[in-house]
Order: C-alpha cells, then structure tokens, then sequence
C-alpha cells in the first residue's frame, strides 16, 4: 500500500471541525446542538449581495485575473482610504478566503526551515499554513491572566534568531477576541526595525472593537511599508464566509510579485464572490454600527454568563467575536467530546473547539475552550445553562471515577 506523506502525517486535525463527527452524531439522536466551535455568524448576509447575483447578466462564468477584478480590488482600496489607510488597488491581491492570503504570505516571505514568531494561543490554521510551507512555528505565550496581553518585547527577543523572519497576530484576536492597541502595534515595529522582520497581521476582525477602542492597522505604522503585510476578507465583516473572498494587502512590491506567482499558479479567485461582493463596500456607517451593537451584547451576556459558572475564568474581550475560558475540567479535549457524545439537557448540548488546538506548545490549553459568540442571545443563554449543567454532571463523573479507583486499590 502506498503510504502517507511525512506531511499529511504532520498536518494537525482543525479543533473547529474535529468534533464535527460526534456533533453529526447527537443530531442523529435527536439533541439540538449550540454550535459555539466556530465563527459562523448568524446575521444574514446583507441583501445587495444577494441582489447583485439575483441580477446578475452573465453568460459564461470565465476566469478573472489572477489578482482579482479590478473593480473589486478599487472598491476595497476605497473602503481602505475611507479609513484613513492610504493604499492603492495595485496593493492588493484577492485570494479564496484571508486562509489563502496568508499562504501566499508565508510561502512569499519565509523559506522551508525558517521561522515565524506568533504568541500563542493562536487561529489553529496558521500553524496549519506553517506545517504546509515547511515553516517553523515559534510560539510566545500569552496567559489568560492579564487577558492574553502582548507578552514584554524582552520575550520577543528570547525567541529571535538568525532564522526569525517574521511575527504574526492577528488583531483583534482569534481565538482570545484580544484588541491589541496601538502602543503593542509600535512595540512590534521596533521589533521589525531592529531586526529586520516582516509583521503579518490578520485584520479581518477589524470592525468588531467594542466600548471606547478604537482599532490601529499596521499598514498605519510609519517605516514599515516593506515589512507590513495585512490579511484580509469579507468572510466576518459582511457575514459572507462561503463566498471565500479575502485580499493580501502590502505596499511591497517584491512581496506583491511573488505572491502573484501563486496566485496564477491556482488561476483565479472565486468570481461570483466577488461580483456580489462590490456591493457590499458601499454599506454605510449605520451596517457597521448595527452589528457592532449586536455583537457587543452577545459578548456581554456570554462572558457574564460563563463567569457565573463555578471555576470558569474567562476575560472579557475587546473585540472580535470570541472568548477563550479556563474550565474547571482536567481535559477539554475530553469534556467536549463528552458533552456532545454522552450529555444532553432539556434536549440540547454545546459544541466547543478545544483550546489545545491553538497553541503551538505541547501540553497548553488543556483546560480552556474557544468559544463563538456568533448566536442570538436567546440561544447563548440556553447553551451557557447547557454548558453549566454539563460541566456539573462531568465533575460528578470524574469524582466517582476517582472514588472507584480509591476504592479498588
């Protein structure tokens, strides 16, 4: 038999999906599962979307440029300087979802055996691009403490050798919801100056900052136009996921150069995607607004709501749409599994992603869950019930195994 390459073997399961099957598995039986694993907004995709394609006068669905149409690369680059950063549609370069945007980034910027700084825990899939470009993975640990804080530049410095070539955040934070502020921002710049580094930073979160913040785009540091590449999509912000629309955007041309190699390498991003999706940049301040509301409640009930539940430790995020929790579990990896395999409560039980998944370092996040607010309030309140009973009935459990094993010995 033909065996599996050393990197199929390497390539980690995604803790999103990797429940799916026993999720799949307690529909069969009739429990009604609260998907809080993954961000899928629930809000509906804005009508001009829909719109556009219900409109559409097209006779042949042909191919686009390798960068994308360069319609849709001038409205994102408005959308851009709507914001007070100044680029250009030469800047940008669409891919099938912000997931691809960043392969071509890695694979462009850092050679097989190199190596990329990203504090930890971390979007499970950059690790993924990491093992798929051969790159190495040096994770910089944040504690749920001071609420995943950009760890002091001194461990930066720890961790840079003559193979660093990059850091990577993403901001706001997936999976923490940390905002990081400008201040960190500057931090990292210096970092990229001293040692000269590049500063991949994923901002598909960028208009899910609650409260009085306000969010800082890196493209927005001074100096740093060769070093900055940001990662883009309209997946989150316009509730868009399946149309897989996202952008590589930097002002280096050299980066831009190699990544359009790639990019003609698959040929073309999706089409329709974005067709419907020009649409959607000309959405006012009002769309934004509204859903930045929305999600804000939904952050706040959640994160109350968990921090009620005895041993549950979970800060309060200053943006995107996701928390990770400490549980007063020994494994979340098992809890999850459980609570979809063998629990239910009045008819229903939580998907969660294990924490784990999102470190780089063995052994982290062993009690700590990610969780999606991206669910109307009525539901998050019936899946935090769930999710309180759940973890009721799990130490129950673990206490009469333990007394079993005492009392066998």
């Amino acid at each position: 038999m033909p065996y599996i390459s050393t990197k199929g073997q390497q390539m980690p399961a995604s803790p999103i999906r990797k429940l799916v099957p026993y999720a799949d598995g307690a529909k069969k039986k009739g429990t009604k599962v609260y998907h809080l694993n993954i961000g899928q907004p629930d809000l509906e995709t804005p009508k001009q979307f829909w719109d556009k394609l219900a409109h559409l006068d097209m006779k042949v669905l042909e191919y686009c440029p390798s960068n994308g149409f360069a319609s849709y690369r001038e409205k994102f680059s408005e959308y851009y300087n709507r914001l007070d950063i100044k680029v250009d549609p030469s800047n940008f370069i669409i891919t099938n979802g912000g997931s691809e945007a960043l392969l071509f980034t890695m694979m462009s910027c850092i050679n097989e055996g190199e190596e990329v700084i990203i504090p930890e825990p971390m979007y499970a899939n950059y690790i993924s691009f990491a093992t798929t470009s051969h790159i190495t993975v040096k994770p910089i640990s944040c504690s749920i403490e001071n609420g995943f804080a950009l760890p002091p530049i001194a461990d930066f410095e720890k961790l840079i050798t003559d193979k660093t070539k990059a850091i990577l955040i993403c901001n706001p934070n997936n999976p923490t919801g940390y905002l990081y502020s400008r201040d960190e921002l500057e931090v990292l710049r210096g970092l990229a100056l001293k040692y000269d580094l590049y500063l991949f930073v994923d901002e598909v979160y960028r208009e899910f900052v609650y409260g009085d913040e306000k969010h800082f785009s890196a493209l927005n540091l001074e100096g740093l136009d060769n070093n900055v590449v940001v990662i883009d999509s309209i997946s989150k912000r316009f509730s868009a996921c399946g149309a897989r629309i996202g952008a590589l955007v930097t002002r280096n041309q050299d980066i831009l150069a190699a990544a359009m190699k790639f990019a003609q390498a698959r040929l073309s991003p999706p089409s329709l995607g974005q067709i419907a999706g020009e649409s959607l940049f000309d959405l006012g301040q009002d769309y934004y607004d509204g859903v930045k509301k929305e999600y804000q409640s939904r952050r706040d009930l959640m994160v109350s709501l968990l921090n009620n539940i005895p041993g549950v430790k979970c800060p309060t995020p200053g943006g995107a749409f996701y928390a990770v929790a400490q549980l007063p579990v020994d494994d979340a990896d098992a809890f999850c599994q459980w609570m979809l395999e063998s629990f239910s409560h009045n008819g229903a039980t939580v998907m969660m992603a294990p924490a784990s998944g999102f470190y780089s370092t063995k052994g982290s996040g062993r009690n700590e869950v990610r969780l999606a607010y991206v669910l109307n309030g009525n539901d998050l309140t019936a899946a935090m019930e769930c999710l309180a009973q759940g973890i009721k009935e799990y130490q129950q459990k673990s206490a009469n195994v333990i007394n079993l094993k005492t009392q066998t010995v």
